[in-house]
């Protein structure tokens, strides 16, 4: 079973920061990091990083191959990421000393996925496996209606949200993942009340996830609302804490794991990251998730 993730890669530019630089501000960091990150690439990592197999779909530029290759190094399957002369797609990001973070962020190499591409990536799939995405990429919609062509389980993390979304075809998604702000856009809602409700009456042909931050997470799965606390740490970035969450408890989650174990194990990867700085560096191992478990479970 195997997990295709059409997803971006990005080179983020991290600067730590006092606060976030106001209009007109000149503001100097602390500190300065060139990282691996985007969306696409954090959650494959989190996949491979969690025992799934995970097979990367992406563009980066032929001069940051050595990002590449860093995915391969934590166990992202990247014969399905090309080099292209088109630059890499990058992300500025400010971090505060609370851990809140603000990104700008540009496409590039990422928009470069074409219906093709997609086409070519689900040839070698089995019917068991998952397609995985999220909205730093082009062709999205093609993924999401190919792969459901294709007979393969779909989940979507709409993230960034943009009205776009709104868009797509969102009745090919099997499992869908937002945090609080993304619902509401999607919704058009703004108290999770009315949020859920809207959920379980017009996105029944889907799971649908909703991480709260602080609060823990929650799923709508039939019928039934599964809740689970987040665990309580001392936060230092919160940058990739999303991706860490959706890469632990898919990669768990598609093995037929039970779901509120799996959301226990994606809230536990979760906590741990935040701790850490940075994106892709930050997410834990399994043996750090375990440990983890062990001391914070009963």
């Amino acid at each position: 079973m195997a997990i295709i993730n059409f997803g971006s890669i990005n080179i983020d530019h991290v600067y730590q920061v006092d606060h976030f630089v106001q209009p007109g501000e000149t503001l100097a960091s602390t500190h300065y990091q060139q990282l691996l990150g985007g969306k696409g690439a954090n959650q494959s990592i989190a996949l491979a990083q969690a025992g799934a197999d995970v097979r990367h779909v992406g563009s980066i530029h032929e001069n940051d191959a050595t990002f590449k290759q860093t995915l391969i190094k934590k166990g992202v399957d990247c014969r399905g990421v090309k080099c292209s002369e088109t630059p890499s797609g990058h992300a500025i990001i400010q971090v505060t000393p609370s851990g809140e973070n603000a990104i700008v962020l540009f496409g590039g190499a990422n928009q470069t996925i074409t219906a093709d591409t997609v086409n070519k990536a689900l040839l070698d799939t089995s019917s068991s496996d998952w397609v995985l995405t999220q909205n730093e990429t082009s062709s999205i919609a093609d993924v999401l209606r190919l792969a459901k062509e294709s007979q393969l389980k779909v989940a979507f993390n709409p993230a960034p949200m943009s009205e776009s979304v709104k868009a797509l075809p969102l009745d090919c998604i099997d499992l869908l993942i937002v945090n609080e702000t993304e619902a509401a856009a999607l919704t058009d809602k703004e108290e999770l009340d009315d949020i859920l409700t809207v959920f379980k009456e017009q996105w029944s042909h889907c799971e649908v996830i909703i991480t709260l931050g602080k609060a823990g997470v929650m799923m709508l799965r039939g019928s039934d609302t599964i809740e689970v606390e987040a665990f309580s740490v001392d936060a230092v970035d919160t940058t990739a804490a999303g991706d860490t969450f959706i890469g632990y408890f898919l990669s768990a989650y598609s093995t037929h794991t039970d779901a509120k174990r799996a959301l226990i194990r994606g809230c536990a990867a979760s906590a741990i990251a935040v701790t850490r700085e940075g994106a892709a560096q930050s997410i834990p191992t399994q043996k750090e998730v375990d440990r983890f478990l062990a001391k914070h479970t009963k």
